[in-house]
């Protein structure tokens, strides 16, 4: 702590003279030092109060800070203590750190196969996951399903549908998995047999461009012309 207390004079004290530290308390992201002056009196650079006692603090909160020095007789009202926050805590240059990724670039890790995510994905995707136990869980879920996609093992959906139920910090999912069973019986045929609807849903979406085109243009004949020789 006596290699340090040099540096807290500096920062917090550095308007004053004869500044003797008593105490350092460090509590979560606040250190709050009290200290004394052995020159009379001087003003505190805390809250401005002329006194013999003074006060530092590298908390940015004005009123977490003022419930601080009120409780140690400070005179002062909120008003002071929000300037001297605004003056001297707020207009110092803050360290940036790394930009957190975005809830779409955490999305497409999690839906990447992880054979297929380059190594720079793949680890940011882990350190994401070790920081939220939700989102593992999740990744796992949503592994595990892909997994029965590409594999067409529908005979497992129940037991995922069961996990997926279970589970009770994804209300979301845990609201989704019920839906699946209105209609068990298609879903585990299309996680299953080889085939699929995608060539209908293809024929289906070149009607409705046709119909888009035409709208206005043409009449019905014409219309189911396009459609049988286009």
């Amino acid at each position: 702590m006596n290699e340090v207390l040099p540096q807290l004079n500096e920062l917090l004290f550095s308007s004053v003279e004869g500044v003797l530290v008593e105490s350092v308390e460090v509590i979560d992201t606040v250190v709050r030092v009290e200290a004394r002056t052995t020159a009379g009196r001087a003003a505190c650079p805390g809250c401005g109060c002329w006194s013999g006692r003074i006060h530092g603090s590298s908390c940015t909160n004005a009123w977490k800070l003022w419930e601080e020095i009120r409780e140690q007789g400070c005179p002062r009202g909120y008003a002071s203590a929000r300037a001297y926050v605004s003056r001297t805590l707020r207009g110092k240059p803050q360290p940036v750190g790394p930009r957190p990724p975005s809830a779409r670039a955490v999305t497409r890790w999690i839906l990447t196969h992880p054979d297929a995510l380059p190594e720079g994905d793949r680890l940011q995707l882990k350190a994401v996951l070790a920081n939220c136990p939700e989102l593992t869980a999740l990744a796992e879920h949503v592994r595990s399903f892909g997994h029965m996609v590409a594999h067409l093992q529908g005979d497992r959906l129940p037991t995922w549908i069961e996990a997926a139920t279970s589970t009770t910090e994804l209300p979301s999912l845990r609201s989704f998995a019920p839906h699946l069973e209105r209609d068990l019986d298609a879903v585990t045929a299309g996680l299953t047999l080889p085939w699929n609807s995608g060539v209908v849903e293809g024929h289906v979406n070149r009607i409705k461009m046709l119909k888009r085109q035409m709208s206005g243009r043409a009449g019905f004949d014409l219309l189911r012309k396009r459609i049988l020789l286009a």
